[in-house]
């Protein structure tokens, strides 16, 4: 009867300790998961942004060190290696803050903001830019989850014994934190 018990007990322990290890695993693939959904949305701004430049190069011919700058920006952003998360983040960061540059093109060009295909172009990278953020916050999520899961007991004791380590956060840059400053 004795042995009986143990054996249930230890069965128990097992199907626990199984539990927590995938519950970790899960955690894990979901951040993975979320990294991919940011990276699915860099490459579709990076396959949009030939277009938008095209478009504008014929509107806006002095500005051209803005469009060489987006192009080479996502040129990096295209030759980083997959696993380089906080340089693409980098790089994304400074795109991102270039394209601003674009769309202020279009307030000083009446006939480009008219353009159709400048204004079609516009609105997917601004919904790319949504989604883009919208997945940093997926990542973030799924990352707070993954770290919980490594930080609370008892599934802290089997993500040490597999070695697991803790995902980092995306962060804002610092210069994206501060409060525009609006004059009249």
């Amino acid at each position: 009867m004795t042995l009986l018990i143990v054996i249930v007990v230890l069965v128990i322990l097992a199907l626990i300790y199984i539990s927590m290890y995938n519950g970790l695993q899960k955690a894990k693939v979901n951040t993975e998961e979320s990294w991919s959904q940011i990276d699915v949305q860099l490459k579709r701004r990076n396959d949009l942004i030939p277009n938008l430049v095209e478009t504008t190069k014929g509107y806006a011919k002095h500005e051209k060190e803005t469009l060489a700058q987006v192009i080479n920006l996502r040129n990096q952003l295209t030759e980083l290696p997959a696993d380089a998360h906080a340089q693409k983040m980098e790089v994304s960061n400074q795109l991102t803050d270039t394209l601003k540059s674009i769309f202020a093109l279009a307030e000083a060009y009446p006939d480009l903001k008219a353009n159709q295909e400048f204004t079609k172009l516009m609105e997917e990278l601004t919904n790319t830019e949504n989604k883009i953020a919208y997945s940093r916050q997926l990542f973030n999520s799924s990352a707070a989850n993954f770290n919980q899961r490594l930080l609370t007991f008892p599934s802290n004791m089997v993500a040490k014994i597999h070695h697991f380590t803790k995902v980092d956060y995306l962060e804002v840059p610092t210069e994206e934190k501060e409060a525009p400053k609006v004059s009249f």
